[in-house]
């Protein structure tokens, strides 16, 4: 067969090629479109209040992991478990993953007392139509505005007080949920690098001591940390670490 040939048959395959799925495409059932519309004057008020309950609720659940990270003990617990991991000088174990989950599983627990006050008080009667939906919300409020006020420092309240130039609230209540979320965050920043803090001190001695005597020894080439590394995971086995930090870690939010 001749060269021309060859032409006219990759031709006429790159030409199927491209024609298959154009077809495919046009014999295909059309696909349906799911749309949302809010005519003026034909929506009743009943209707609009729930389409904005559900936007809410929507938002809501997309910001539940800033929420989470700032509105609880969540913030705290994972902070001293990487100063853990740092002091040790394990690098990477146990992994984030791991971390972040035992963080998670801990904050449910004692948020629990929090969780079951918000289900009694708000989502319950909610959820039975026995209140509104706006005061469903302000009781949800109260039990997680108390955990967080019992963990806040009036120092960190005052400075975004200071910031914003508002007036000085007199009573509890008066007090802007925004400025406690944020108070609250940096309170509990705080709890944690000190707890970090003193985590850190045993294992630094640890670390100096094998150091004097590698340099007392004369292996001033061998790192310290591989000969100490061993002796902290002892020590941390040996005074059962992990029972101890976090029984400590859940009796700091009693």
């Amino acid at each position: 067969m001749r060269k021309s040939s060859w032409w006219i048959l990759l031709l006429c395959a790159a030409c199927a090629a491209l024609l298959v799925p154009a077809l495919a495409l046009a014999q295909a059932p059309t696909v349906p479109k799911l749309t949302m519309e809010l005519a003026a004057g034909q929506a009743e008020p009943g209707e609009v209040s729930t389409l904005l309950e559900i936007l809410f609720l929507l938002t809501v659940l997309g910001m539940a992991p800033a929420i989470m990270l700032t509105m609880t003990s969540f913030t705290r617990i994972i902070i001293v478990f990487h100063f853990l991991r740092q002091a040790m000088g394990t690098q990477q174990m146990p992994p984030n993953q791991i971390l972040a989950g035992l963080a998670i599983f801990m904050t449910v627990v004692i948020m629990m007392p929090v969780g079951k006050a918000i289900n009694d008080t708000a989502l319950q009667p909610y959820l039975n139509e026995e209140i509104q939906f706006m005061e469903a919300l302000d009781r949800a409020q109260k039990p997680v505005r108390e955990f967080m006020f019992k963990h806040t420092r009036e120092k960190d309240l005052s400075i975004f007080y200071s910031i914003t130039k508002e007036p000085r609230p007199k009573t509890k209540e008066e007090v802007n949920t925004l400025m406690l979320v944020a108070a609250f965050a940096i309170s509990e920043l705080k709890t944690g690098f000190t707890i970090g803090f003193l985590i850190y001190i045993p294992f630094l001695i640890l670390d100096m001591v094998v150091a004097s005597i590698l340099l007392a020894m004369g292996m001033m080439m061998l790192p310290p940390v591989m000969i100490s590394l061993p002796f902290k995971i002892l020590l941390f086995i040996l005074i059962d670490g992990w029972n101890l930090l976090i029984g400590s870690l859940v009796n700091t939010f009693q």
